[in-house]
């Protein structure tokens, strides 16, 4: 049977998994463990995408991702192939290192953050890599120990001048444990102590089969009767892609659509979403791309990074150099710009 086509959209959560191929190790040592993170952290930061829950095991990975304006497709495929170079090296091999393509799943969040969370972090536990959970709250390759504060955030970037920090001093990694430890209180102390209790009662439900990939059926818990109910105008739909509700389901069909649509439509040229932008806002064209850090010509470079990139499909590096800043300046533009940008805006002729 043909692979069907990933899903992805700016947002959405994904439980991405990966396996050495015919099942061989993938982390021969700490040193590729330590190599893999450094690489991811530094893809994450650069392309803005938040990692809430990480795990290695000796010939797979786990990690729960949301996506920025980088499609994942492009995170992986830096981080896999990167790594994958690294590893033949290091270990004076040839050939594939992974087994086929990555597997993603898209998540509904509500439902299934915490839950995923936990399943992810508790893998070192079910693999018998470790004993029990107290050898889990130390365990460097899995971020249990880092949201417990027990170890050093290995997702934050070791290289600040090459990946500047996020607004406020934090890193994004920072940020994100900061909002799973607000999930379980309004202090860190609080917040660790029950995130703690919250993996511990998972332990005993063992490898919850409902969590390891898509699907209605799984969503339900195995419970078949919801895809085919009585009444048609019941019926919930579903994807093997996708775990979550059928109306979630719909949801994130019908923006990957969107998205598949925009990808192969003629782009509209970066100077012409200038002078949509300009006119927009009674600005001079030519004083959006000066530098001015001026809070309406930085409002306008926003609309123009949000239009570019998401509206129109030009890359960030392209967007990047039409307007001189970094490429991560244009992520972080791309979300200032959605903010407002739909408001303001229109593509519409």
């Amino acid at each position: 049977m043909p692979h069907r086509s990933r899903l992805d959209a700016p947002g959405v959560l994904q439980h991405v998994m990966a396996r050495g191929i015919e099942r061989r190790k993938i982390f021969w040592d700490d040193k590729d463990r330590s190599s893999f993170l450094e690489r991811l952290a530094i893809l994450l930061e650069e392309t803005q995408t938040q990692c809430y829950a990480w795990a290695l095991i000796p010939n797979h990975f786990h990690i729960l991702l949301r996506t920025g304006t980088t499609p994942l497709s492009k995170v992986m495929r830096r981080l896999m192939t990167g790594y994958a170079v690294t590893f033949n090296i290091r270990h004076r091999r040839a050939g594939h290192l992974f087994q086929n393509r990555y597997k993603s799943v898209v998540c509904e969040e509500d439902p299934y953050l915490l839950e995923l969370i936990r399943y992810i972090h508790l893998n070192p536990l079910r693999a018998k890599i470790v004993e029990d959970l107290k050898a889990l709250d130390k365990y460097p390759w899995s971020g249990h120990s880092t949201i417990l504060g027990r170890r050093k955030n290995p997702l934050i970037p070791a290289l600040e001048k090459e990946v500047p920090s996020a607004e406020g001093g934090l890193s994004l990694a920072e940020k994100t444990i900061e909002d799973v430890l607000l999930y379980f209180g309004e202090t860190f102390k609080v917040g660790r102590r029950r995130y703690r209790v919250f993996v511990e009662k998972g332990i005993k439900q063992g490898r919850r089969e409902d969590l390891q990939g898509g699907g209605l059926i799984r969503s339900a818990g195995g419970d078949t009767s919801v895809l085919s109910p009585k009444r048609k105008e019941d019926r919930e739909l579903s994807d093997q892609r996708v775990l979550g509700s059928g109306g979630f389901v719909g949801a994130v069909l019908q923006e990957s659509e969107r998205l598949l649509e925009k990808k192969y439509k003629p782009k509209r040229p970066i100077e012409e979403l200038i002078e949509v932008v300009a006119g927009r806002l009674d600005l001079k064209p030519k004083l959006i791309c000066s530098g001015s850090r001026q809070q309406k010509y930085s409002e306008a470079r926003s609309l123009v990074a949000w239009l570019a990139v998401e509206e129109t499909g030009h890359s960030a590096a392209e967007v990047a150099r039409f307007l001189g800043i970094s490429r991560m300046g244009v992520q972080k533009a791309v979300i200032r710009g959605r903010e407002f940008g739909r408001h303001e805006v229109s593509l519409e002729r």
